[in-house]
């Protein structure tokens, strides 16, 4: 047996070394968790942010969104204001039969605090449509510090490494689809055996002067960790009533949001005072409006399910209520 070289064990170690820095390097940077998606598929594009900008917290995220990315829907996150920028797309794109020319091209999750000792993610789902087997989309990000702005927005030319830019935009490489396009929008409304059998729908729920009616939740797509409630509150008193709470044995936490656009950008908010359903009036909890939140869900919701929630309003008190889950387009 030859005796082992003192001087080629040191080399061996740095280039392990050098190697490992190597990749650390490489995920410095903004980047997909999952880096490739099939055509004509609906995706969860998750960003991972892995530190601040040069040991600062990050407090703004903006994602810009390209063109064969659409029918895009942020991940709500806690602690986080949640902007959405609408506009034009370039082509036109069809979404179970409507065909559709405009939506998000850009989100913004804004007012956060994310420590440059943490990582996190950012998740967008949306869809990949209309783009070549081979290519790749680009999502360029701003990281926003405070005063303090970090541009991931590089891309390589043809021929070109991502590798060896300093700041390089996070990359979905998209792959051939098995000509079933991975739908799992389209696949969470289909009535799937063994899947619980849908309950009849539910007559309207009284509680002093108020009556509910109209409850349901929409199906999650697979890996999606939030679900969205909604039903109908009509107040046939004298005297005003405020939803105060919502809370549900399905899911760690239960919030109330608003959805607002102005000038093209839509803007998600908690209501952490609740919801007035003024005296004579009608409230209506809808997708794109005033919606309930799930956050920490137990189990994802699935056609056919039924959620209960328990509403606590300020003069009528707790109120029982089973969401009905319909598809993940609530119908």
């Amino acid at each position: 047996m030859k005796p082992i070289n003192t001087q080629t064990i040191k080399t061996l170690a740095l280039a392990a070394l050098l190697s490992a820095t190597a990749v650390a390097g490489a995920e410095a940077h903004v980047s997909f968790l999952d880096k490739q998606a099939a055509q004509e598929s609906t995706i969860l594009a998750t960003l991972q942010v892995p530190h601040g900008c040069d040991g600062k917290a990050t407090t703004e995220v903006r994602v810009k969104l390209p063109e064969g990315f659409v029918f895009a829907k942020p991940q709500p996150k806690a602690g986080w204001e949640l902007d959405v920028v609408k506009g034009d797309y370039q082509k036109t794109y069809d979404n179970h039969g409507d065909k559709v020319k405009a939506g998000a091209i850009e989100v913004r999750w804004k007012n956060g605090n994310l420590s440059d000792d943490f990582y996190d993610t950012f998740v967008i789902q949306g869809k990949v449509s209309g783009v070549e087997a081979g290519s790749s989309l680009a999502f360029p990000v701003t990281q926003m510090c405070g005063d303090a702005a970090q541009a991931w927005d590089q891309v390589a030319g043809e021929g070109g490494d991502a590798h060896d830019l300093e700041s390089p935009a996070p990359l979905l490489k998209i792959v051939a689809g098995d000509g079933h396009g991975h739908d799992h929008d389209h696949m969470a409304g289909m009535d799937m055996t063994g899947m619980t059998a849908a309950a009849p729908a539910g007559e309207p729920v009284k509680a002093g002067d108020l009556e509910i009616s109209g409850a349901f939740a929409k199906a999650m797509l697979p890996g999606q960790p939030v679900g969205g409630g909604f039903f109908t509150v009509k107040n046939d008193g004298m005297m005003d009533d405020r939803l105060v709470s919502v809370s549900s044995p399905a899911s760690g936490e239960v919030q109330i949001h608003e959805m607002v656009t102005k000038d093209n950008v839509m803007r998600m908010r908690q209501l952490k005072d609740g919801i007035v359903i003024a005296a004579g009036e009608t409230i209506k909890l809808e997708p794109g409006n005033l919606h309930l939140m799930f956050q920490k869900v137990k189990t994802p919701f699935r056609q056919g399910d039924t959620v209960p929630v328990t509403l606590t309003f300020e003069k009528a008190g707790q109120v029982d209520l089973v969401l009905q889950v319909l598809s993940a387009q609530g119908k």
